[in-house]
């Protein structure tokens, strides 16, 4: 059974941006007080197609921040019962999407490239990867 989150869980983390004075770009990180959780995974996606889609997943247990490193992507969250977009084009600015909640990623940008800090290792066991089971687990 998952946890019983709801999509107003689903919050903006901003990180740190540090802007070079010698207008040298910036820099941004990310440490352990920052994201609500221990992070024991990070991964990438990258080479998504414009307008390619991800997603289409639940977890049961695992957290996630997702951060649009370059380019932008939208994320519907969906938690049985309510839906909502969000937009994501700013790498400070991660998307906190605890488990229990559906998302669907669509409309990559050109060269998107979609950071993933995560609460868990890879354990397919965690996932919902058929909508009607997951509504049917709430």
């Amino acid at each position: 059974m998952m946890n019983k989150y709801s999509i107003n869980d689903v919050r903006e983390i901003t990180i740190p941006k540090i802007v070079s004075p010698e207008n040298m770009g910036s820099l941004s990180f990310i440490e352990k007080d920052i994201i609500p959780f221990s992070i024991k995974r990070v991964y990438y996606l990258y080479d998504v197609p414009i307008n390619g889609e991800r997603g289409g997943h639940a977890h049961k247990n695992l957290s996630q921040v997702l951060f649009a490193l370059n380019g932008s992507f939208e994320i519907i969250i969906d938690d049985g019962n309510n839906k909502k977009t969000i937009f994501l084009n700013s790498p400070n600015i991660g998307l906190f999407i605890p488990s229990g909640i559906w998302r669907e990623m669509k409309k990559f940008s050109k060269n998107s490239i979609c950071m993933v800090v995560a609460s868990d290792i890879y354990k397919e066991s965690d996932y919902y990867r058929n909508y009607k089971d997951f509504i049917n687990s709430k």
